[in-house]
């Protein structure tokens, strides 16, 4: 069964749809794995949490996925699905997170995360040796603050999202599939059992 992780849709239904058909993708011998930011800025988020239901996927939350259940914006059915979605997915070669991990955390960390866990694993873009974040990610903030994944030192491999001005990430610690899709970027897609990236033209359209 190949795993197919999805960057960031942000609402984008049409270039799902898209991705869908240029990986290939088939239920039951492929699964697809989301990594946050499902709604939001794009024409249909709606109609993406729908397709992402009706397929079965298994995404992780990110920050707007947060937001969009803190407002109700849904209606109660993919509401009640987006809630019911991990901060973090582990597999025996994989971390599936939306923005990034702690330095300090191991993996036992990452299955009772705190609130502020929370907030650190869906917005953290930069950080220091010790995880301590910048006041602000843009401009870039120089020394002593590098890109999470230059601290990281787990055995797994991650794949991330949510860093859209970074854009595809390819790293031997980690994957980053966050290619500005709703921002007329692309919309990209790691097929991991094939080590290969399929990508799409992206979304211009934003309410």
């Amino acid at each position: 069964m190949r795993r197919i992780f999805v960057g960031d849709i942000q609402g984008c239904r049409e270039q799902l749809t898209e991705l869908l058909a240029a990986v290939g993708f088939a239920r039951g011998r492929d699964r697809l794995l989301p990594v946050g930011d499902l709604v939001n800025k794009g024409p249909d988020s709606e109609g993406v949490l729908e397709l992402l239901m009706e397929i079965g996927a298994e995404p992780v939350l990110g920050n707007h996925d947060l937001r969009w259940i803190e407002k109700g914006r849904g209606s109660a059915r993919t509401t009640a699905w987006l809630s019911e979605q991990p901060i973090v997915r582990v597999f025996d070669d994989l971390i599936v997170v939306h923005a990034g991990l702690h330095p300090a955390w191991d993996e036992s960390r990452l299955s009772a995360l705190s609130e502020d866990d929370v907030d650190y694993a869906v917005t953290v873009r930069y950080c220091d040796a010790v995880g301590h974040r910048p006041q602000q990610d843009w401009p870039p903030p120089g020394p002593p603050f590098r890109p999470w994944d230059d601290f990281y030192r787990g055995n797994k491999r991650v794949v991330f999202g949510h860093w859209a001005r970074r854009g595809l990430v390819e790293r031997p610690q980690c994957i980053g599939l966050d290619t500005g899709c709703v921002y007329g970027g692309t919309l990209s897609a790691w097929i991991a059992e094939e080590n290969r990236i399929v990508q799409v033209p992206g979304c211009s359209s934003r309410r």
